[in-house]
């Protein structure tokens, strides 16, 4: 019995130190990703939504998320 436990114990331990290791890999990849598509985030003038600039509407020098909100303008 007591060998049982401590070959569940092992394999805990095993799994513990992997996943740990496995996760910053992880933030990497995923800010990776994200300046892949449309690289820095910008705020909304109007609404304060972040989008990524590609996605951008430019007027007055300002970016928003929509025409709309470029028509409104800053709130």
């Amino acid at each position: 019995m007591r060998f049982l436990v401590l070959i569940a114990l092992v394999v805990l331990a095993v799994w513990l130190i992997r996943r740990a290791l496995r996760a910053p890999a992880k933030d990497v990849e995923v800010q990776n990703k994200t300046e892949a598509k449309g690289g820095e985030l910008v705020q909304c003038e109007h609404c304060g939504m972040y989008l990524p600039r590609a996605e951008a509407r430019q007027a007055a020098g300002r970016l928003y998320c929509s025409d709309e909100h470029a028509r409104l303008g800053v709130r």
